[in-house]
């Protein structure tokens, strides 16, 4: 007898899957039924709406290029096979609705010839085009149509890989959603639903893959992005619970006076106040776990100092892990000098050292002389390296590091505290989310004197005066960044696919449809030195080497460079007061917390800095967004409006994994547009842990153990 089908049953227990499938299906992170109901579209095709043949055929007229559409047409007659060239066949045929005739085409599928049979109804969808005055659809999907039957309105298109189709996924995941209908509980108590407005996880997990209509998918997606905002945060607010309860060394001694009467500046208020929270955190048993969050030049480097320098003088060791050898050597340039006058040995450890310097500077730290501040890249958590009486770990842009790098640096010493750092204002609701384990200290005032960044919007006719305006930059002794959102013009290009996919190149959830093609790096730097023969640029981007990437920007920093066209890699870089201008081509494509970050990479000297936006995007949306960054440079208030215009997705990353999280996906809180609903989600959760910290009572214990998964996850993910 078959043994009755569970979530937790291996995919190939299912029908039709074999060991290659299971395969296929291991590669895309499936491996049971559970995973099949996790595995959610990345977007929908709109089929309800049938479009006639007259009315494709005015609109691509009218407006040339048209969106794909539904079709309901009948097989008007025998397909005709032709040999175009070897290994290109041609499929042709007619079809017609009340209104008119179109000609289908497809390419090297002969065998489709005994599908269409004259007279036979099918629902196509595809992109409608003209050519010599004739309606065409080139390898549209196609589905038989009978009269009485429904076909699905809405329909899902998955993610994919090698030896995967939308058909054989589709018809997975149709069977596991029958066991999840008898098998799948809801761990979010009735009460928080009901308060919040959210229906049942059997609901939205039903209508995230076969939605009954747009405004059952959009009750799923709500339902399934204020679970991903509440878990997370349940998980993070547990972990800080469970952490208050062991111990870290206490440090009494918080006086800084000696530090603070070497600095060239006086400290702000902001920057006083975060001295003054970390100071009492450090005079605790329990460890700290805290973040500098605050704009570029808002003095970050100098209240980390204040702590490494409290640390030391209570006896313990401190480690700052920056994620750039540039910027670790800029942090020990920077403070070297400051704690040698201090008394008090420096060292620095990173991977371009050769194996006799790194080993000479490992086994400094367990010498008799050993530095009592150590500065290094990841380096500093590879074998062999041991710190003894570390009391205080640091972590530079910390959203560069996965979770297991940065507890690795901790594991160091036990229960160390920890300070991470960010250039990365988060607002109120985010900060619980990503960082419902750590206390935040916010830098929200700049030091005195610096500058404002003059942002301009331009688009495309404004070209040529750019160009004159990078040259004038040079002639004055200044520098330019120009970033580009790709690494080369070919990562926009459709790749050829199967036909069952082409139409899927057009998904009605495509939020980047109709924008401007993005600008790549590599292309663009070559574009440059044909305009601009006069001036010395380069390029770097994240797929080079780190050797490589370091002798680029190296070469930049001296001055040996003009130009530096990149892409984002340079959103944490290093200080160059003599860059002045800074350039990003399709900033529509860009969050504003993004922008705001490349923006800080300009007005670090004394001359006056502009940062230009190239935008040719023609939504107004995006004109809005990217003239908040023209209005104001307050980093905070810049992430506040991008939250309440874009909803949280500007502080994840591309594949919709949160950047300052280790990873954990959430792809519905990626295009969450309701910021009430994150809101929500965050209180319910601290309400819950404030209550019952353990999650032992037995509402909540479907709650711990989504917690525990979520945790797992966080953990097991590395940036």
């Amino acid at each position: 007898m078959m043994e009755k089908l569970r979530l937790s049953s291996p995919v190939s227990s299912l029908r039709g899957v074999g060991r290659a499938k299971e395969q296929a299906l291991g590669k895309m992170g499936i491996f049971t039924l559970r995973d099949l109901i996790g595995h959610y579209p990345r977007a929908y095709q709109n089929k309800g709406e049938i479009c006639s043949v007259t009315v494709a055929a005015s609109l691509c007229r009218a407006v040339g290029s048209v969106p794909p559409a539904a079709f309901v047409l009948t097989v008007a007659g025998e397909p005709r096979v032709s040999m175009i060239r070897r290994g290109l066949t041609l499929l042709k045929f007619k079809a017609f609705d009340e209104s008119g005739t179109l000609e289908i085409t497809y390419f090297n599928q002969p065998f489709l010839k005994d599908v269409f049979r004259t007279g036979r109804a099918f629902r196509f969808w595809g992109k409608p085009s003209l050519a010599a005055g004739r309606l065409n659809l080139t390898s549209p999907v196609y589905e038989p149509y009978y009269d009485g039957i429904s076909l699905p309105a809405i329909v899902p298109v998955y993610p994919l890989s090698a030896g995967i189709s939308q058909k054989f996924i589709s018809g997975l995941i149709g069977e596991a959603l029958k066991v999840a209908a008898g098998e799948l509980r809801d761990p979010v108590p009735p009460s928080l639903l009901e308060t919040n407005g959210l229906c049942t996880l059997p609901y939205a997990v039903r209508n995230i893959h076969l939605p009954e209509n747009p405004e059952a998918l959009e009750r799923a997606r709500r339902r399934l992005a204020f679970d991903e905002i509440f878990t997370l945060s349940l998980a993070m607010h547990a972990q800080r619970s469970e952490r208050a309860s062991t111990g870290a060394p206490k440090m009494g001694d918080g006086d800084i006076s000696p530090l603070k009467s070497l600095f060239k500046f006086e400290l702000t208020g902001a920057q006083n106040r975060a001295i003054e929270e970390i100071g009492n955190d450090l005079g605790k048993c329990a460890p700290m776990c805290r973040i500098l969050c605050g704009d570029v030049g808002s003095g970050k480097t100098a209240v980390a100092a204040a702590a490494a320098y409290i640390t030391v003088k209570n006896g313990y060791r401190c480690a700052l892990m920056a994620p750039t050898e540039i910027l670790a050597k800029q942090h020990f340039s920077d403070l070297e000098p400051i704690f040698s006058s201090l008394g008090i040995k420096s060292a620095l450890l990173c991977g371009s050292m050769t194996a006799s310097e790194k080993k000479r500077v490992r086994e400094s730290f367990v010498s008799e002389n050993a530095p009592s501040l150590i500065i290094g890249t990841h380096a500093l958590i590879s074998d062999g390296v041991e710190i003894p009486d570390l009391g205080l770990v640091i972590t530079d842009e910390q959203h560069r590091f996965g979770v297991n790098q940065r507890a690795a640096l901790k594991e160091k010493s036990q229960n160390a505290h920890s300070l991470v750092m960010s250039a990365t204002p988060i607002p109120r609701t985010l900060s619980l989310v990503i960082y419902g384990d750590l206390d935040v200290s916010r830098l929200d005032e700049m030091p005195p004197g610096r500058q404002k960044v003059g942002t301009f919007l331009v688009d495309e006719s404004y070209r040529a005066r750019l160009l004159g305006f990078i040259r004038k930059q040079k002639a004055e002794g200044h520098r330019t960044y120009i970033v580009c959102p790709a690494i080369e013009e070919e990562e926009n290009k459709k790749k050829e696919e199967d036909p069952e996919e082409m139409a899927n190149l057009f998904l009605v959830q495509d939020k980047n449809e109709g924008e401007p093609p993005l600008k790549g790096a590599v292309q663009y730097a070559e574009t440059l030195r044909t305009h601009l023969p006069d001036l010395n640029i380069g390029f770097i981007h994240g797929k080079m080497k780190t050797a490589e990437k370091d002798r680029v920007m190296e070469t930049f920093v001296r001055g040996d460079l003009d130009v530096l066209v990149s892409t984002t890699v340079i959103e944490v870089g290093v200080n160059v007061p003599e860059a002045t201008l800074m350039v990003v081509e399709n900033a529509e494509r860009f969050g504003l917390s993004q922008l705001h970050q490349l923006r800080g990479r300009v007005g670090r000297g004394k001359a006056k800095s502009y940062c230009i936006l190239v935008s040719d995007s023609e939504s107004q949306r995006s004109k809005e967004r990217l003239e908040t960054m023209c209005r104001t440079n307050d980093g905070f208030a810049i992430a506040q409006a991008d939250l309440q215009m874009r909803g949280p997705g500007d502080f994840f990353s591309q594949n919709g994994t949160f950047r300052q999280h280790g990873g954990v996906k959430m792809p519905f809180s990626q295009s969450l547009e309701d910021s009430s609903l994150s809101d929500a989600a965050v209180d319910s959760a601290m309400r819950i842990i404030t209550e019952d910290p353990d999650l032992s009572k037995e509402e909540n214990r479907n709650l711990r153990f989504i917690v525990d998964i979520v945790r797992k996850n966080a953990e097991n993910t590395v940036n």
